[in-house]
């Protein structure tokens, strides 16, 4: 097995071979006479392991060890019995690990790693990986908090990794368009951005499942899925997927697809950390008068408010309004009644509105981005409707690798548009939602001894110190607390 390359050394493995090869006064025969055409030495495959391999982790590390292309040295999962054993069928000479630590510490040749988990393991795995100069591709929402989005995003940098979240719209050439109409002033200065969506499409907003340790399946790690969340006995229909509405693991539906629908204007407008977050959320009443109180889960729907001072792409500050659960915004007058909004029965778009007209899209997630032009005199521009022919997931995991490959700082490097320094600031943009659903939900009992809500108020952000300055309480919703050996 090969060293790994040492991201901070200014000598890559790739480039120390060539100049071996050049010192060398030996006769080097091609590569392709000794291994055939289209052999790649080991010396240029990237070592590659999945921290997470079932899910979204299988396709995660099977596009980014391009076709077989780059090696896959070793898989980490919580339980293969589950959709993990396809990435075992695929990569069957990797070794199988339960522990991401264990695995990083014995395998000194990997490169990189996809991480591919619960969102509450993904800022612990990435940071550990990083730590030991590791590039990272960590599936989307980058980190389960704020404090660890802006954490990891200045170790990419101190450790000079490669990194890339896994928003794979971000890299659809589609978004060209939407940012040539922004760029040409098509529809004027920007005041409003809508986005909505129909997620959740999981149970959210009930009590927590009860626990029932007799129904664990024997190949799960329990304490390992819990990682850096509290310990509990095993819980049933949280693994493999419905932690998505339980605060301790999952970041609701704004962790699910605020990363692919708030990245379209974020992106495209050039916005940076949001001034103030407000919010309201949907109630269930399972008896008179008295709504449900569940703040260990997300809500069943909610609505979120997030301001932005003016910036270069417009020149006007903006409102962001973010719908889930099914609520979406009206339907503008200059949109013809029977078009979509956003994608396909409207279930999930963008509206971003200017003094001169409407650019609707689709979510940007591997469906179809479906950009269309709408200008108050009547004019209609549509991009393409449908994405035949499109590289699988827009070569967002092909690119981050041959960046690795690159290395640090690369123009490939460069050219991601997902590495941390864009992803970690549209990340904490979108867990600033959650922040203000927690604290909307905050509550102590007042001078009658009733329970009083007190925090439902809006929440003035500074963004560059990451505090809300006008609600203390508000502030442990920053960070979290971690369980001994998981910390970020």
């Amino acid at each position: 097995m090969k060293k790994p390359e040492n991201p901070n050394s200014g000598q890559s493995r790739r480039e120390f071979i060539k100049n071996a090869a050049i010192a060398s006064s030996f006769f080097i025969v091609p590569r392709n006479v000794l291994g055939g055409v289209g052999f790649i030495a080991p010396s240029d495959q990237l070592v590659l392991a999945a921290i997470g391999s079932g899910g979204k982790g299988a396709s995660d590390i099977e596009l980014a060890s391009v076709g077989g292309r780059e090696r896959v040295a070793a898989l980490c999962d919580v339980d293969f019995s589950g959709s993990a054993k396809r990435s075992v069928e695929r990569f069957p000479t990797a070794k199988l690990y339960a522990d991401y630590r264990e695995m990083l510490d014995k395998e000194k040749d990997i490169d990189a790693v996809t991480i591919s988990t619960p969102d509450h393991v993904h800022g612990p795995a990435a940071k550990y990986a990083m730590e030991r100069g590791k590039h990272v591709y960590v599936q989307k929402p980058m980190t389960h908090n704020i404090r660890e989005a802006r954490m990891l995003t200045e170790m990419a940098r101190t450790q000079k990794v490669v990194t890339q979240m896994g928003n794979q719209g971000g890299s659809n050439p589609l978004l060209k368009l939407i940012q040539q109409w922004i760029d040409e002033d098509k529809i004027g200065a920007v005041s409003k951005v809508q986005i909505w969506t129909n997620r959740p499409v999981w149970p959210q907003g009930g009590a927590f499942p009860k626990a029932d340790p007799s129904s664990k399946p024997d190949a799960l790690d329990w304490d390992l899925w819990l990682g850096p969340a509290p310990e509990i006995p095993y819980t049933p229909d949280l693994h493999p997927f419905n932690w998505r509405g339980w605060w301790d693991y999952g970041t609701g539906a704004l962790g699910d697809v605020g990363c692919h629908l708030i990245d379209i204007p974020f992106r495209t407008l050039g916005l940076h950390y949001p001034k103030d977050a407000e919010c309201s959320v949907g109630s269930v009443f399972s008896q008179m008068w008295t709504p449900d109180y569940h703040p260990e889960g997300c809500p069943a729907s909610s609505f979120i408010t997030l301001h932005f001072d003016a910036t270069s792409k417009s020149k006007s500050p903006i409102e962001m309004t973010w719908m889930d659960g099914g609520i979406r915004p009206a339907h503008p007058d200059i949109i013809p009644a029977n078009d979509d909004i956003g994608g396909a029965n409207s279930a999930n778009g963008v509206l971003i509105i200017g003094e001169k007209g409407i650019i609707s899209t689709n979510i940007n997630d591997s469906s179809p981005l479906m950009p269309k032009l709408y200008l108050n005199d009547g004019t209609k521009e549509e991009g393409p409707q449908s994405e035949e022919g499109f590289e699988r997931e827009y070569g967002h995991q092909r690119l981050w690798v041959e960046a690795c490959k690159a290395g640090f700082n690369s123009p490939e490097h460069q050219g991601l548009t997902s590495s941390f320094d864009y992803a970690g600031p549209m990340t904490e943009t979108v867990l600033m939602g959650n922040l203000a659903i927690r604290s909307y939900m905050l509550r102590r009992e007042n001078a009658r001894g009733r329970q009083e809500f007190f925090a439902r108020k809006k929440l003035l952000w500074d963004g560059e110190n990451m505090r809300i300055t006008n609600l203390e309480e508000a502030n442990q919703f920053v960070g979290r607390q971690y369980r001994q050996g998981f910390e970020v």
